[in-house]
């Protein structure tokens, strides 16, 4: 098969969102070929360049999400026409007075008619951005705010909150310019399938739209959350009118794709409430690579007994506040228990957070057991980096620790709780996002936020060495299990095959010989029956009507060769088309 796998500020990009499981996917499938179509965040994103990509991706084509060029597309009377009726009509539904009306069919109908109305007028006149950014643009914002019956805080939006909603909404719309919906571009691949929801979901829409390509969304973490838990501090109408349109987008993606697929069951609640048919929906995990963390498994006695480590990115959603404070009751407890926070910071807010985190636990723990100072890296709480002189991989740092920690108060699905448990290791975690998915039982959870619940905990493990080993070996079997890329890699394999044995054939492939192969036939062409007479043909045709395309090429679907010299097969009684399937 040929995917068309969507990305937005990730793979193939150096350090991108979901590039690590994106490079396992398409590696662990080599059989079929990955055009990657991009979104780029960032100029310093670009230009870190790619990471190294396997021989089955044969194309790929990125675009950028952050400027603000203009595309040269000037419109004319008629486009311009068309352009007032569908972004007049878009911004009619984002204003519209009740939240509920995402999943109504008729408000879905209509953000659907505006959404591929603005495409088809894209795709005839070569581009939307610079009429996404006019003041046509707002005004038609503004008419739509101050017609009856909308939201309160669309009606009292000012003309800098319509300003900012409409920018912010020719960045949401721009892959509607792109010339990625051609015959050789996305028309020409199997399957779509989005890394992400919102943005990157987007080109797969159109894809459905112009070409009937199927597509299949992965959500590890849902962008829609995302969203609203971005930009607190802007204003009621921005965040309001932009909130309707993710919102809207996101019933729409899940309205149109044939599968949706969370990582955990907290991504999952949050899709079926935004719409998600459940029919559809397969939850399938990240995937692991377990071979790094073998070592740590096997050699327990590497780890200090007295060890506590935590690593991941400093940010404020880490709360390593809690954390040092939760250590400081530990140490009353167990006076030679040390804790290593090991991980970079995340941005500039993260760079201040852990210098915060430093001096904090300065005040903490001043002084060693004869009250001094502690001379460079020998006090109870150290703050590492992966690469330094010590971890120089993550595996040696869960190797290092008797319990890992984990203090957040956000979280997706948590990927250093799933190493931590493919190292053996006994965890002590907050309840938030997947954590206790994924524990299951394996370890210790508490509440976010209290101190005094992680120190116990901790504590406890500390105090009993038993205790953790069992807990260790548990949640390795359990990562094992559910955790790896193995079956990861295995659960999208079946889902490709799944949605191509029922979608149309659009596109030719032909074998080393030039002759065409069948890509998708149904099962009851296959029914042993003799055509030589009319009177014995069965009441359906060859193939279905859908199937009378011919690939271009397909080394995956083998057929068994008929002999020149078979006997003839008999003739057998006549089955409808839906019994012979089964």
């Amino acid at each position: 098969m040929r995917i068309g796998l969507l990305t937005e500020g990730g793979y193939p990009y150096v350090g991108g969102d979901a590039g690590l499981w994106c490079d396992r996917l398409v590696r662990g499938l080599g059989h079929h070929e990955f055009d990657v179509y991009a979104f780029s965040r960032s100029q310093a994103q670009e230009d870190a360049g790619w990471v190294p990509l396997p021989p089955q991706v044969t194309r790929v084509r990125t675009a950028p999400l952050w400027t603000t060029e203009d595309d040269g597309v000037v419109h004319g009377r008629r486009a311009r026409r068309r352009f007032t009726e569908h972004y007049g009509e878009l911004a009619a539904v984002l204003s519209a007075a009740d939240p509920a009306a995402t999943r109504a069919p008729a408000e879905a109908d209509r953000f659907a008619h505006s959404l591929y109305g603005l495409a088809e007028l894209a795709h005839d006149e070569g581009g939307l951005d610079a009429a996404l950014r006019s003041e046509t643009a707002v005004r038609i914002l503004e008419r739509a705010c101050r017609a009856p019956r909308v939201l309160r805080a669309a009606r009292e939006a000012r003309v800098p909150d319509l300003l900012t909603v409409a920018a912010r909404l020719q960045h949401a719309l721009r892959p509607l310019s792109l010339d990625w919906y051609e015959e050789d571009g996305l028309g020409a691949v199997d399957l779509c399938h989005a890394a992400s929801g919102g943005t990157a979901a987007l080109p797969g829409l159109l894809a459905g739209h112009f070409f009937d390509v199927p597509l299949l969304v992965t959500e590890y973490g849902v962008r829609l959350r995302t969203h609203y838990l971005t930009r607190p501090d802007a204003p009621p109408a921005v965040r309001s009118l932009l909130a309707a349109f993710h919102g809207r987008l996101a019933a729409e993606t899940y309205r149109r794709a044939a599968f949706v697929t969370p990582g955990n069951t907290h991504a999952r609640r949050w899709q079926e409430r935004c719409g998600a048919d459940r029919a559809r929906i397969r939850t399938v995990h990240p995937g692991m690579d377990a071979t790094p963390f073998v070592e740590a498994e096997e050699s327990p006695e590497h780890a200090n007994p007295d060890t506590l480590v935590w690593t991941g990115r400093v940010e404020p959603a880490k709360d390593l506040v809690s954390l040092l404070h939760a250590f400081s009751g530990i140490r009353a407890e167990v006076p030679g228990a040390r804790l290593r926070i090991i991980g970079g910071p995340a941005g500039p807010v993260g760079a201040a957070y852990l210098e915060h985190c430093r001096a904090l636990a300065a005040r903490l723990f001043p002084g060693g057991a004869e009250g001094g100072p502690h001379p460079a890296g020998t006090g109870p709480v150290s703050f590492e980096e992966i690469g330094g002189p010590e971890p120089a991989v993550r595996a040696e740092a869960y190797a290092s620790g008797a319990v890992i920690v984990l203090s957040s108060v956000v979280e997706g699905f948590p990927d250093g709780l799933v190493e931590a448990m493919l190292s053996a290791r006994a965890t002590v975690s907050t309840d938030v996002g997947a954590v206790v998915e994924v524990i299951g039982g394996t370890g210790l959870v508490v509440p976010p936020r209290d101190p005094r619940a992680l120190a116990e905990a901790c504590v406890a493990l500390l105090r009993d060495p038993e205790r953790r080993a069992r807990l260790g070996a548990a949640a390795r079997a359990r990562a094992l299990e559910l955790f790896t890329v193995e079956q990861n890699v295995a659960a999208f394999h079946d889902l490709y095959l799944e949605i191509a044995a029922h979608s149309p054939v659009h596109r030719v492939l032909l074998n080393d010989t030039g002759d065409p192969l069948p890509f998708a036939t149904p099962a009851e062409v296959h029914v042993p029956v003799d055509r030589t007479g009319p009177a014995s043909r069965p009441p359906f045709r060859t193939a279905p009507a859908w199937a009378t395309g011919t690939p271009e090429r397909a080394t995956d679907v083998l057929r068994p060769p008929t002999p020149a010299s078979a006997t003839p097969v008999p003739a057998t009684p006549l089955v409808p088309a839906t019994e012979a399937a089964r």
